[in-house]
């Protein structure tokens, strides 16, 4: 891959990490911070348990993503960004662009799911 698409991608890497980190500084600051003593009622206390819960699992899939942010920029350290984890070839532009954390070209990552659904 050239330089142009490596720092372009680079670019699209640190932004959606800076953008996780961000996310989850704010729910700390916000989202989290619920006194029992602000909910009269129980139908309070249910709907902020539910908003709670919703904020938990936007966050730990924001945690995933970061992961997978982390690794790809690993792997342009390495050389081999836009290599293809299962089959080698190269990871298409399109793809890279949509999701610039992919491991696995638009084939393998079909097999993968298609794999997961059978065997689920």
């Amino acid at each position: 891959m050239d330089m142009n698409s490596l720092k372009k991608f680079r670019s699209l890497l640190m932004a959606e990490k800076n953008r996780i980190i961000a996310n989850s500084k704010q729910t700390l600051q916000n989202d989290l911070n619920v006194s029992t003593d602000d909910l009269p009622d129980e139908a309070d206390l249910a709907a902020s348990e539910i908003n709670q819960s919703l904020v938990f699992e936007l966050r730990n899939r924001e945690r995933s993503i970061l992961s997978k942010i982390n690794v790809a920029l690993q792997k342009m350290e390495e050389g081999t960004f836009g290599e293809c984890d299962s089959c080698g070839e190269t990871i298409g532009k399109k793809r890279l662009e949509a999701r610039p954390f992919s491991i696995l070209c638009v084939l393998c990552q079909e097999q993968t799911e298609h794999r997961e659904k059978v065997y689920a």
